[in-house]
């Protein structure tokens, strides 16, 4: 059995405590959080809920730390620190910053013969690996990743850790007109021309709201790259219409084979997700195990979904795959 702790217990971490359960190679050892363990309501009773301090201290039976915080302050803090310690995985989606992320964590992981798998999820994560999937096999031609509609985890929480924020929203919706022209093999769109922005937002007493408002839309790498449109709301509202968790996505690339290039040839992959963080929590689950597999096989330092042979996800063995599979 694989012994898995999770670190964080907000929506991706109530999806990993639901992903371990599923997975028959799996055990949980219990959830690390950094609130008053009374506070914890774990989806299954019999889970443990420990201090996030006991970490520190040191636990011998865990195989692998599953990171459930949020890209913009924890994870680049918690991914590192862990990793001096532990076998990791996390779901770090800042993809500008994803190379000086990657360099932290894997001088970390390699000074201390563990292993860690970063940026791990559906985008980044299994998105990353059909666009190099759709490169590699259409060399002429080109192609986009779309996300949405639905509400996106990472930024909805960057807008939550700005001042004057008590809740927040954020939907992803991509540009139609954009979409289908990737399809007939147009390239070159800039960020503002894929997707728009919906921000819903419940302000804290006494916040400005016009200052709330310019704090998300020059946020560098979440906002200030598209036309972001800022909503204030009620609590109440947003507990009643903005508490599903839905997503989607896809990635399009459109080529041409042949000794003329004279045949075209359209890629695509689509994900629809009723729960954005259920899915995510899944995928961590499937890497959780090829970390533990990279780290028995002396494989230490830092990995991305790249360097993850495919199989390795898998709880069925190579000969298995081949016979099922292939």
């Amino acid at each position: 059995m694989i012994r898995i702790g999770i670190v964080g217990y907000g929506n991706v971490g109530r999806g990993v405590e639901a992903a371990i359960a599923q997975n028959e190679d799996m055990s949980l050892v219990g959830i690390f959080t950094r609130r008053d363990v009374g506070t914890v309501h774990p989806v299954f009773s019999d889970t443990p809920v420990y201090p996030i301090s006991d970490l520190e201290e040191g636990k011998a039976d865990i195989d692998v730390l599953l990171l459930c915080g949020g890209s913009a302050t924890d994870l680049p803090v918690q991914t590192p620190s862990f990793a001096r310690k532990y076998s990791v995985v996390d779901t770090f989606d800042t993809h500008a910053r994803i190379p000086e992320h990657f360099a932290a964590v894997d001088k970390a992981a390699t000074t201390a013969s563990t292993t860690a798998i970063i940026s791990t999820g559906w985008d980044p994560g299994l998105f990353s690996l059909m666009r190099l999937l759709e490169q590699a096999s259409l060399p002429v031609g080109s192609g986009d990743a779309f996300w949405g509609p639905g509400v996106s985890q990472g930024h909805s929480d960057a807008v939550r850790r700005l001042p004057g924020v008590a809740d927040a929203r954020q939907y992803t919706i991509p540009v139609q007109k954009t979409v289908n022209a990737v399809r007939q093999g147009q390239g070159g769109f800039t960020a503002r021309e894929k997707h728009t922005r919906e921000v819903y937002v419940v302000l804290k007493e006494g916040a400005d709201p016009q200052k709330v408002a310019q704090d998300i839309i020059t946020m560098p790498h979440y906002f200030d790259e598209y036309d972001t449109t800022v909503h204030f709301i009620t609590a109440e509202e947003m507990a009643a219409e903005h508490t599903a968790m839905p997503h989607a996505g896809f990635v399009i690339r459109s080529g041409r084979v042949g000794a003329e290039q004279e045949h075209k040839s359209l890629m695509e992959f689509r994900l629809e997700l009723e729960s954005n963080p259920e899915f995510t929590a899944s995928v961590m689950a499937a890497f959780a195990r090829a970390c533990y597999r990279l780290h028995q096989s002396g494989c230490f330092g830092c990995f991305t979904p790249f360097d993850v042979p495919l199989g390795l996800l898998s709880p069925l063995s190579a000969e298995e795959l081949r016979r099922t599979l292939l």
